[in-house]
């Protein structure tokens, strides 16, 4: 049996996917769950860039370095390729809906759709705030990714 594929997806994928698929990866090794994960974007501007260097300073403060990480578009493969999408924010998830080819096997999901109490909200874009921005953005995912982490273990 192949280990869980998870796709973290935001608009650039320069802030909040990559802060998700760190804090994912970290969780999960907590956790000792084999899993799959990367993150992509809907958009295209932020293609071939690394992580926002404010995203790359909070991940750094727990103790994972995203430096090498750059930013991608999503793919027709990856509707087929991960077991599920998670979007960051309402507006990509209607964009992810939109784009998924009719032979999707993904679920795609709202990501603070999995963390109890938090259905429907997105995860803020911090691109235009300061370092308490990013904070915040990291406790959020952190939040989604100790909650997928339970739901994948059980």
């Amino acid at each position: 049996m192949r280990p869980p594929s998870l796709l973290f997806v935001c608009l650039g994928n320069i802030c909040r996917s990559p802060l998700a698929e760190a804090a994912f990866r970290s969780a999960a090794d907590r956790a000792g769950l084999v899993a799959v994960a990367d993150s992509a974007a809907t958009g295209e501007w932020q293609i071939g860039n690394p992580p926002d260097p404010r995203s790359q300073a909070v991940a750094l403060r727990h103790g994972i370095n995203i430096s090498a990480r750059r930013a991608r578009r999503v793919r027709g493969a990856d509707f087929t390729g991960f077991d599920y999408i998670l979007a960051l924010d309402p507006q990509n998830l209607f964009d992810l809906h939109a784009i998924a080819p009719g032979r999707c096997t993904a679920r795609i999901e709202l990501l603070m759709d999995q963390v109890p109490g938090c259905a429907g909200q997105a995860v803020r874009d911090p691109y235009y705030g300061d370092a308490a921005d990013f904070d915040a953005v990291w406790e959020q995912v952190t939040r989604a990714a100790d909650a997928l982490v339970r739901v994948l273990k059980e």
